[in-house]
């Protein structure tokens, strides 16, 4: 008789624990209105948002933009300066630069996306299953990224490269291999400490399986640091891919691209400048426009760098 009023007590109580449980999980769900706002009012987003959106348009319609074929051959006209033709100028083959500039950020990008969108997804999963899970999972997980990690990037890019070929695919998969290790750091490191708080416990409490607290009550609490790292990414991935078709393990020619038009061009560089010019010049707006916005996201999402 005693037992059974002490149930009848401690049901009210079980149904006031599940609902501060699920009262806290809400709270938790709810992101600060004003965060991306702040983002957008800071000059160092906004500016070089507006650069790579301009970089993404280009690429996206290069093929329209491009006033000339960037394939066609013209002896007559080899290694020539900008004129009214020619803006930027031609190649030792007579080709037009400014279409080929064109036409090359369309490899340039697409690399650098697929590239950083594959390593943003396998490390997170990476970085994620170590963290919440921890033991075997962490070891499995962490251990695969510390191996990786052990390798200097572009010597482990030229190595993977050169043994399976020089291909946009190739390229892709060389460097999210290399990138992911960063975001499998940032995730594991993001999810240890997102763990252990109150909202989470609660989540296991009234019954969420770890698929769902995973992917509701973790991931959207980490996703500060990602978008930080995948915007910086995006500069290290032009970069990378830049310099593999440089030593000429990345685009083959005749296909353009930024790095293996400064690869072809140097040794024109006497003859006609403005042939490594115009590809070195926008290699570095695009990784100055995606580290500034990086370092701008840092600044509005880090609420211990806020003033």
């Amino acid at each position: 008789m005693a037992d059974t009023r002490a149930n009848e007590l401690t049901q009210p109580q079980r149904g006031a624990v599940s609902g501060e449980a699920v009262a806290a999980l809400a709270a938790q769900d709810r992101r600060p209105p004003n965060v991306w706002q702040r983002s957008l009012a800071n000059p160092r987003v906004t500016v070089p948002g507006i650069v790579i959106v301009l970089l993404m348009l280009i690429a996206v319609f290069a093929d329209i933009l491009a006033p000339q074929d960037p394939l066609r051959i013209n002896a007559q006209a080899r290694l020539q300066g900008p004129s009214a033709e020619h803006w930027f100028g031609t190649d030792e083959a007579g080709r037009d630069l400014f279409s080929r500039i064109i036409v090359g950020s369309q490899t340039s990008m697409t690399v650098a996306f697929a590239s950083v969108f594959l390593a943003t997804v396998i490390g997170v999963a990476f970085g994620v299953v170590g963290g919440y899970f921890g033991g075997i999972w962490e070891t499995l997980t962490m251990r695969f990224v510390d191996v990786l990690l052990v390798f200097p990037p572009i010597l482990l890019a030229i190595a993977v490269v050169a043994f399976l070929g020089s291909s946009m695919v190739n390229l892709i998969g060389v460097i999210a291999l290399l990138y992911m290790t960063r975001f499998a750091r940032v995730a594991f490191a993001s999810v240890v400490e997102v763990r252990q708080r109150e909202y989470v416990q609660a989540a296991k409490v009234i019954g969420a399986g770890s698929g769902r607290t995973m992917g509701r009550y973790i991931l959207p609490n980490i996703l500060s640091p990602i978008f930080v790292q995948v915007s910086l990414s995006f500069g290290f991935a032009i970069l990378i891919e830049s310099g593999l078709s440089f030593l000429g393990l990345g685009t083959p020619p005749p296909e353009p691209s930024w790095g293996n038009m400064i690869g072809a061009g140097r040794g024109y560089m006497q003859q006609n400048a403005w042939y490594v010019f115009w590809p070195s010049l926008m290699i570095s707006i695009a990784i100055l426009a995606f580290n500034t916005m990086g370092d701008g996201l840092r600044d509005s999402l880090d609420p211990r760098l806020r003033r």
